[in-house]
């Protein structure tokens, strides 16, 4: 099982980093120990000051797939989830700084917050789901499927040409702008279409 994460696909949240808008996706991988285990509490790691949550759209692979074209992507997955993403976003700096790969800020123990599935066949359209990340009772972040650069079905096709998908792995389909540092007692959960999918509390 992989973790397969897609950065820079919001216009805005590239904005808000000063980045530069790519023009294929950019991927990185998260190790499975990266999973955060359910109902654990987050630890912010010794390593950093500056932690970031990302709260992202998640989707699982059913089946395995290479090379899938655009057009039978959606047969590769039937559940669609949210998760968190978070970042060491000082020690991402001083790697991107160096021109270093993004690994040790970005696929830590613990980094990847998966919640619950729901089965896509709940929406009317994926390219249209609204979620939101809610810290201590309020808004932090908010998007769209609407606002990707890349939609679902353009990433699965995309990353296959690169890696072999396989059962059971999770792609990370990048965040909206909003993205903020985290500290101890914060609460953090996750909606999408109204529905609560996952919930954090951090340490």
């Amino acid at each position: 099982m992989k973790l397969i994460c897609i950065g820079r696909n919001y216009a805005e949240h590239i904005k808000e980093l000063a980045n530069e808008k790519p023009e294929d996706p950019v991927v990185f991988i998260k190790p499975d120990s990266a999973i955060l285990p359910k109902e654990q509490d987050f630890y912010i790691p010794e390593f950093s000051n500056n932690v970031h949550y990302e709260v992202e759209v998640l989707l699982k692979i059913r089946k395995v797939g290479k090379h899938i074209d655009i057009n039978f992507a959606s047969n590769y997955y039937d559940e669609v989830g949210l998760g968190i993403d978070f970042t060491a976003r000082d020690l991402q700096q001083k790697l991107k700084e160096k021109g270093l790969p993004w690994e040790k800020a970005k696929g830590f123990d613990g980094s990847a917050v998966i919640g619950n599935w729901l089965p896509k066949s709940n929406f009317q359209d994926l390219n249209d789901l609204s979620f939101s990340l809610i810290k201590n009772g309020e808004i932090a972040q908010e998007g769209s499927t609407g606002q990707m650069l890349w939609k679902p079905d353009e990433l699965i096709s995309y990353v296959s040409r690169f890696f072999t998908l396989k059962k059971g792995d999770i792609i990370f389909t990048g965040t909206p702008a909003g993205v903020g540092k985290i500290k101890p007692n914060d609460y953090l959960s996750g909606i999408l279409e109204g529905k609560e999918l996952f919930s954090v509390k951090i340490k």
